[in-house]
């Protein structure tokens, strides 16, 4: 079992950037990839970003591509999202997640989720 906690979120204006954290505990051994998702308001759970655990290999929605950054810190067993350049459709829940076997955008690929945190960006 591995447990993910996601901190970071917030409220801030357009233009602005967050750095959102996710922190894995438990039996992270077998962890292959590592990703992070989003759900707006009505809407439905979109991929945003992975990162291949082992070698740092990065893979991005192609509409966020250029002002979002995963990354992972091996000693601290945790998985960081940098966003900048924030707009109000990015508002939504951003969930953090694990998959034991793959580097994916889908969301059944993925063996562990967060709970989420909030990001709310302003006009």
């Amino acid at each position: 079992q591995v447990q993910l906690v996601e901190s970071g979120g917030g409220l801030v204006q357009a233009g602005g950037s967050l750095r959102l954290s996710c922190a894995a505990s438990g039996r992270t051994a077998s962890r292959y990839a590592m990703g992070w998702f989003r759900q707006a308001p009505g809407k439905e759970r979109e991929f945003v970003a992975a990162i291949r655990w082992s070698t740092g290999n990065e893979m991005y929605a192609d509409s966020l591509k250029g002002r979002f950054t995963i990354s992972r810190d091996n000693a601290k067993n945790t998985v960081y999202l940098q966003m900048n350049s924030l707009k109000p459709e990015d508002t939504a829940v951003y969930y953090c997640a694990a998959s034991n076997r793959y580097v994916s955008v889908v969301r059944a690929d993925y063996d562990y989720w967060g709970q989420g945190t909030q990001v709310t960006v302003s006009a």
